[in-house]
């Protein structure tokens, strides 16, 4: 039985992933509260659907870091399967 070792080259990409998830993180939700206080301005559509977009961004990265994350850690890539 062979030892299973991480990918550090996948489990690096995974967390600098999770950097720009927590970027987003923190972007998504500054843009939507500035189009909300700011709701009779011309540009209150366009800043809304920017921030629900960096909502969404946030949500999915969030998401495919841990992805790779886990495949790093527990040898799961596409190509041996």
């Amino acid at each position: 039985m062979t030892a299973v070792r991480t990918n550090k080259d996948l489990l690096l990409k995974g967390v600098k992933h999770f950097a720009y998830t927590i970027v987003l993180m923190f972007t998504a939700p500054i843009v939507l509260w500035q189009a909300f206080k700011n709701q009779e301005h011309a540009f209150y559509i366009p800043v809304l659907i920017v921030g629900i977009i960096l909502a969404i961004a946030a949500i999915a990265m969030g998401f495919y870091s841990v992805q790779l994350i886990m495949n790093a850690l527990f040898n799961s890539s596409k190509k041996n399967k």
